[in-house]
C-alpha cells in the first residue's frame, strides 16, 4: 500500500463495537470497510453511520452489499416486523429474539471473499462475548472454528479473522474507543428506531450502561431512558 500498511477488511455495521474495530484497523492497517444490509429494521440508519464513520476515519475503500436471505428466512425481531423487539427488562437467560440465525457466517463469508480478492490477510469483526446479548455467533469458539474453515477453503489459506474486542467489557470498549478517537457520535446501536435511539432495547441499554461505567457521555440522541440502566 502507498502508506506502507498492509490491507485489512473490517466489518463495519455502524454500531459502537464495529466502529472501535474500524479505528483499530485504521491505526494498524490500510482498512477496507465492508457493510452488509440484511433487511433489518434500522437498515437505512446503519448504512448512514457506516458511510459517515468511513469519512471520519478516512477509510477510502468501502463496499456496501445487501443480503436478501436473512430477511426472507426471518426468525428474528430484527428482520420480521411481526416479532416485537423486546425491552431489556423482558429479556431472560435464553438467547433473545433479536438473534438473527447464523448471521455472522453470512457476513464473514462475504468478508473472506473480498479479502481474498484484495490480497488482505486480516479481517476485523467487533464481536463481543462479555456484556453482550449472548448470541452464539459471538463466542471465541465460533471464530476459532471459522478460521479453520478459511484455512481449508481459500486459495492460500492465510486469511485470519481478528476479534480484538471479544473478551472486553463494554465499558472497556468505550474507553478504548475514546483513546483511539473512534467517532461514537456517528454510530447507531438501536434495534428499533432510526430517528432517536429508543433507549430501552437490549442494545441501547447495554450501550448506555457501558458509557456510564466508563464515566463518559453517550453522544447520540435517545427518545427515552430508564434510569435504572445506569446502575
Amino acid at each position: 500500500m502507498s502508506n506502507g500498511k498492509k490491507p485489512a477488511v473490517v466489518l463495519l455495521s455502524g454500531g459502537m463495537d464495529s466502529c472501535v474495530c474500524a479505528a483499530l484497523a485504521a491505526r494498524d492497517y490500510e482498512p477496507a470497510a465492508l457493510h452488509i444490509s440484511y433487511g433489518q429494521r434500522t437498515e437505512a440508519r446503519e448504512r448512514q453511520s457506516f458511510l459517515e464513520i468511513c469519512r471520519r476515519l478516512n477509510i477510502k475503500q468501502k463496499l456496501a452489499v445487501r443480503n436478501e436471505a436473512l430477511r426472507a428466512i426471518g426468525g428474528s425481531a430484527l428482520t420480521d416486523e411481526n416479532i416485537a423487539v423486546p425491552t431489556f427488562h423482558s429479556i431472560g437467560q435464553d438467547i433473545p429474539v433479536t438473534y438473527v440465525p447464523f448471521r455472522n457466517a453470512h457476513f464473514l463469508s462475504v468478508a473472506v471473499s473480498w479479502a481474498e480478492a484484495l490480497g488482505a490477510e486480516k479481517i476485523f469483526i467487533g464481536a463481543v462475548e462479555q456484556d453482550s446479548s449472548g448470541y452464539p455467533d459471538c463466542r471465541p469458539a465460533y471464530y476459532e472454528a471459522f478460521n479453520q474453515v478459511i484455512k481449508a477453503g481459500t486459495k492460500e489459506g492465510t486469511i485470519e479473522i481478528l476479534t480484538p474486542l471479544i473478551h472486553l467489557r463494554k465499558a472497556d470498549i468505550v474507553r478504548l474507543g475514546l483513546e483511539l478517537g473512534a467517532p461514537f457520535d456517528l454510530t447507531w446501536s438501536c434495534y428499533s428506531r432510526e430517528d432517536r435511539a429508543c433507549g430501552v432495547c437490549d442494545s441501547c441499554v447495554l450501550r448506555l450502561r457501558a458509557f456510564a461505567a466508563a464515566g463518559a457521555n453517550d453522544p447520540i440522541p435517545y427518545a427515552e431512558m430508564d434510569q435504572t440502566i445506569r446502575f
